[in-house]
């Protein structure tokens, strides 16, 4: 398969994966070739890769770490590897210890045969590191609650997968929707049908359907559509006139299967960025739609562990990497290259005009100078 055939997702685990092989085997390690790193970033897991070799199957756990890393928009994510995924599962164990390992949920990376205790049941890989915080917490140290909103949210997530399917199949309406939506609230992301969620939210005459509480402290509005329904810009607006009257700071929009989350930032205009989407009825492996709805868990929101996600996504949108590019300052160190490279002489002005009018898409210039 060409490189230029994978699309922008696969691209970022294929660099992901490429640019942690390099320095593991600068280090000495042997890891897995370039073809079957291509075939795991495809895969999007290293299991179902079809790579089936002990070898690669050893730094399973690792490179489903660094995917999951890559999903968030972490660069160079093998500079923040935990220490425990810095060498093999078999390494691994003799280091930490049978005991150890099992902790960590590392055992499973491991083919049976291949473990130096074959009588060592295996455990499943449940404790995936924290994703997109300040400091990447290695799997064995996370805290207790992190680990069991983890196991929840995933457990949640295989359940409901063939009540959703089954929704999409007979394009179930949105009251039906909203049933299996509260039903996934309530049993993977821990949220207390009474004490913490208040459905037909009234706001100025209008309806939210849900508004979520954490501490007696209104923190989200989540608006609910059929499960054949695309969510779009005018849903947006809806839940968005519900925070900006409420002065709530997280919107979700849902159809029970595809999740997004925006975060409002208040002020004159205001400020909305997406902080995640997934469809969990999509191609994502298990344990990136895991560690996506983890951060709407309620213990993980009242921590706030989504803050981080949303604001790396919010400096890297088209919108604001455009409007560092057309600085002055970078526009000024572009000419001086350009004048280095070329010998030509430009100006700041010229290269502003020829980025907005032959580079970049114009709606995105519009949008840009509407706000």
């Amino acid at each position: 398969m060409e490189q230029t055939e994978l699309d922008a997702k696969t691209l970022a685990r294929l660099r992901a994966l490429t640019a942690w092989a390099a320095s593991a085997a600068g280090a000495g390690l042997s890891v897995p070739a370039a073809p079957q790193l291509e075939l795991i970033a495809v895969a999007r897991s290293a299991e179902s890769a079809g790579v089936g070799e002990t070898f690669v199957l050893r730094w399973a756990a690792t490179m489903n770490w660094l995917m999951g890393q890559a999903a968030f928009g972490v660069v160079d994510p093998h500079l923040q590897l935990p220490e425990e995924l810095k060498m093999p599962a078999e390494l691994r164990l003799a280091v930490a210890g049978p005991g150890d390992a099992m902790a960590s949920g590392l055992v499973a990376a491991v083919p049976e045969a291949t473990r130096p205790e074959a009588t060592i049941p295996a455990v499943p890989a449940k404790s995936a590191p924290r994703v997109a915080g300040k400091a990447t917490v290695p799997a064995s140290k996370l805290p207790k609650w992190e680990l069991a909103a983890m196991e929840q949210v995933r457990d949640a997530i295989t359940h409901y997968a063939k009540p959703l399917q089954d929704l999409r199949a007979r394009d179930a309406n949105e009251g039906d929707t909203r049933l299996v939506v509260t039903d996934m609230l309530c049993e993977g992301l821990d949220y207390d049908k009474f004490r913490d969620l208040t459905t037909e939210y009234m706001v100025k005459q209008d309806f939210a359907d849900y508004g979520v509480r954490i501490d007696k402290q209104m923190v989200a509005f989540i608006e609910v559509k059929r499960i054949s329904q695309k969510l779009n810009e005018r849903h947006l607006r809806q839940v968005q006139m519900y925070a900006v009257n409420e002065g709530v700071e997280w919107m979700v929009l849902t159809n029970g299967a595809l999740w997004q989350a925006y975060h409002l930032t208040g002020g004159l205009p205001v400020i909305v960025n997406m902080a995640f989407e997934i469809d969990l009825l999509g191609p994502a492996s298990l344990e990136e739609k895991s560690q996506a709805m983890f951060l709407l868990h309620r213990e993980a929101l009242k921590r706030r562990r989504i803050d981080e996600v949303w604001k790396h996504r919010a400096v890297t949108e088209p919108g604001p990497l455009l409007g560092l590019i057309l600085s002055e300052t970078i526009l000024d160190q572009i000419r001086k290259e350009v004048k280095r490279q070329t010998g030509i002489t430009t100006t700041v002005e010229d290269l502003s005009e020829a980025i907005k009018t032959g580079i970049v898409d114009p709606k995105l210039i519009a949008k840009l100078y509407r706000s």
